[in-house]
This record gives C-alpha cells, sequence and structure tokens, in this order.
C-alpha cells in the first residue's frame, strides 16, 4: 500500500471539527436567536440558522437544498482524502489547506445532517453594512482555500502548460 504522508495532518481536520462544534453548541445554548452582543467594535456574536449555501445562498427553498448541499460536501471530503493520498511528502502547505478544508466541510455537514441547518454565529459588520453571518467551519475553509492559492502561486502552478 502507497505511503499516505498527508494523513499526519487529518488530526488538523479533527481538531476543526471539534473547535467547530464545540463553539456553535456554545453559541446555540447561550444566544438567542437574531440577538447580537457586540464583543468588539465590528464584531458581534449573533446566533443564526443558515438553511442554504455561503451568503445564504439557497436558504429560501422548500428544503431539498439540505440534501443537495449534504451530499456535495461529502464528495468533496472524499475528494480532498483521495487528493492528500496522493501528495508527496514535501507538500506540506497544500496538505494543511486540504485538512483545515476538510474540518470545515465536516463540521458544516455534521450540523446539516443533524440540524437541517448550519449556525453560524460570527457577524463581523462595519456602520450598518454586516458580512453574512459565519462560524469556525466556514473560517477554516476559507484559510484552507486561501493556504492552497498562495501554495499554487509559491510553486507556479497556473495551470497553463
Amino acid at each position: 500500500m502507497k505511503a499516505f504522508p498527508a494523513a499526519g495532518w487529518l488530526w488538523l481536520s479533527l481538531v476543526v471539527l471539534a473547535l467547530d462544534q464545540v463553539t456553535k453548541y456554545l453559541a446555540s445554548a447561550k444566544l438567542v436567536l437574531h440577538q447580537p452582543i457586540e464583543i468588539l467594535p465590528m464584531l458581534n456574536l449573533t446566533l443564526m440558522h443558515n438553511y442554504g449555501a455561503a451568503f445564504s445562498f439557497l436558504s429560501d427553498h422548500s428544503g431539498w437544498q439540505r440534501w443537495f448541499l449534504t451530499a456535495v460536501a461529502l464528495v468533496v471530503s472524499v475528494v480532498i482524502v483521495f487528493w492528500m493520498r496522493r501528495l508527496p511528502p514535501g507538500e506540506k502547505l497544500t496538505a494543511i489547506g486540504l485538512a483545515l478544508i476538510l474540518g470545515g466541510a465536516l463540521g458544516n455537514v455534521w450540523d446539516r445532517i443533524q440540524l437541517g441547518y448550519v449556525v453560524d454565529f460570527i457577524d463581523v459588520y462595519y456602520q450598518s453594512w454586516h458580512w453574512p453571518a459565519f462560524n469556525i467551519a466556514d473560517s477554516a475553509i476559507t484559510v484552507g482555500a486561501v493556504l492552497l492559492i498562495i501554495d499554487t502561486f509559491r510553486n507556479g502552478r497556473t495551470g497553463s502548460s
């Protein structure tokens, strides 16, 4: 069987999943839906239930999106694991980025399966403009994607031959 050097980063996926679920549990237990609590200027904790995808895309549909988005995230998770299996030992930044994305995807999948929606609670704003609420899983996915982009440019892989 082929070595799986990136498997050493799967612990990071588990840490993201655990932190995500603990913070969502605390947010659900301590916050009131749609009632912001100011933490810092431009940062609130606000419990939100997202029935859609990023930026609440598809959230106003009849419920089919729950299973569609769950299936998409599970397929992406399987692809990530296979991608990680094929990574050469020196691809540390790629492995970290993929592990973060995997942990975040699984955190949101867990919510969709258990609750039918994703718990969001981080509310960043400026004056009256609010960024869509997000959570630890969303943050991990974003950081992971940025790391993959940085790694691509750092290594000169632009997709052109």
